[in-house]
């Protein structure tokens, strides 16, 4: 059985980096959420990321890129075959050099909704 414990830790990291001024909807072990605010005082918050444990992996999911597939331009084939459908990463052990891209991507995807 894989210990994701370091793998959700350096994941959740890069989340929380990028999330100024966003909301922390969800924060346990295995479990972090982030919504971006409301537009509008009648809008609801929108999803924007997060980092979960599942059964045989642990997955990243960030948002904008579902909503605007260009942010994924430069994006290595090695992070792009960790994807999962058209928002979500997989990733079953710790990977400084794929965190690192992720980061820039979780960066660039933080700009774009603000």
């Amino acid at each position: 059985m894989q210990d994701f414990d370091a793998t959700f830790a350096a994941l959740s990291k890069v989340l929380r980096k990028h999330s100024a001024g966003m909301s922390i909807k969800t924060d346990e072990p295995g479990n972090l959420y982030v919504e971006i605010p409301a537009a509008a005082a009648t809008a609801k918050p929108k999803f924007f990321g997060a980092v979960q444990v599942k059964k045989s992996y642990v997955s990243y999911h960030l948002m904008p890129i579902y909503e605007d597939r260009a942010l994924l331009d430069g994006v290595s084939d090695a992070l792009r075959g960790k994807m999962q459908g058209k928002s979500c990463f997989n990733f079953t052990s710790h990977d400084p050099v794929l965190f690192k891209e992720l980061e820039g991507l979780t960066r660039t995807c933080a700009a774009s909704v603000k």
